[in-house]
């Protein structure tokens, strides 16, 4: 019976590894996709090709930190073409 426990305490441990490997990841993710959105507004970089800043709306923000990367570039270039997200 204790030979179960510890191959089940070890079988827990890896899957638990496993999963803060992941959740580490989206957070990171999540984090730089935050920090590109202010990036951009802080240095203007929207100015340079004669658009506006993107404004700081929930839809913005949640899609940013929600999509991480990818989604901070979805908000970047919808606002490039004339359709920001809000």
């Amino acid at each position: 019976m204790s030979v179960a426990l510890i191959v089940a305490g070890i079988l827990i441990a890896i899957v638990l590894i496993f999963v803060i490997r992941d959740i580490v990841k989206i957070i990171i993710n999540s984090v730089i996709g935050l920090v590109i959105l202010f990036s951009v507004n802080y240095f203007g970089l929207m100015g340079y090709v004669g658009r506006p800043d993107i404004g700081y709306t929930p839809v913005n923000l949640l899609l940013s930190a929600l999509g991480g990367i990818p989604g901070t570039l979805i908000v970047v270039i919808m606002q490039l073409i004339g359709h920001p997200v809000s």
